[in-house]
């Protein structure tokens, strides 16, 4: 793509593609030092699923295995939760806050939670959009039509606004987790504490850094259509 090319793609992108990386090395190490460290209450993530659903009262939610590491994800079609091997079978504090978190997803789905239904309806859009606002953009661009290329500008800027309306889901979900394994004895003392915490804020980050990326691309593409207006 002719923007690989484009100084101006580095100059805005640059800086978030350090810091995806620098996020990327968190997560991996506070995942990795966590995954080391056996919780006292023994139980794997399999084992605290189930302890969990039923203190939230999921009732119908299904707990499966599933390949891959950190491939974790609650289904709320099928109501399934998947755990990735390591945190299925794991008896770490990375995998009870795992486990955890994505059960906070599952609270959300009970709960009809707004933010993740208002994310969920945007997947549609940002679908068609990955592949619309490259065509509207490219012939707004092509053919000096600065409102068709705003408007490819506009389609792009839904991935922005679903990678904002990701943030508080996630949030939430994380801080639903934190709850339940208190609440459920799951995890005690500080350390334990401490390392569901590092996890899941490592976690979190990601969003945020998903979230400046989306943002600094969607400002490069306005700065392309500017531009073509400038030269006119």
């Amino acid at each position: 793509m002719f923007y690989l090319f484009d100084p101006r793609y580095l100059m805005f992108m640059l800086p978030a593609f350090v810091i995806m990386l620098l996020v990327q090395l968190y997560v991996s190490s506070a995942y990795k030092k966590w995954s080391k460290v056996q919780a006292r209450s023994r139980m794997t993530g399999a084992q605290a699923a189930q302890r969990l659903i039923e203190r939230g009262g999921l009732y119908g939610v299904q707990v499966e295995g599933v390949r891959g590491k950190m491939t974790d994800h609650y289904d709320p079609r099928q109501k399934v939760l998947r755990l990735s091997e390591g945190v299925y079978n794991g008896q770490s504090v990375a995998s009870l806050a795992i486990t955890a978190h994505e059960l906070g997803h599952a609270m959300q789905d009970k709960e009809d939670y707004f933010p993740l239904r208002l994310r969920a309806a945007l997947v549609p859009a940002v679908n068609i959009g990955s592949y619309l606002g490259w065509i509207l953009l490219m012939l707004g661009m092509f053919l000096r039509v600065t409102g068709l290329a705003w408007l490819g500008v506009a389609v792009f800027a839904v991935g922005a606004l679903f990678a904002l309306a990701t943030l508080p889901v996630e949030l939430n979900a994380s801080a639903r987790a934190k709850k339940l394994l208190v609440d459920s004895g799951l995890i005690v003392g500080q350390e334990e504490t401490r390392g569901v915490n590092n996890v899941l804020n490592a976690a979190a980050l990601t969003y945020v850094a998903a979230l400046l990326t989306a943002v600094l691309q969607l400002l490069y593409w306005a700065s392309l259509v500017l531009g073509m207006g400038r030269r006119r």
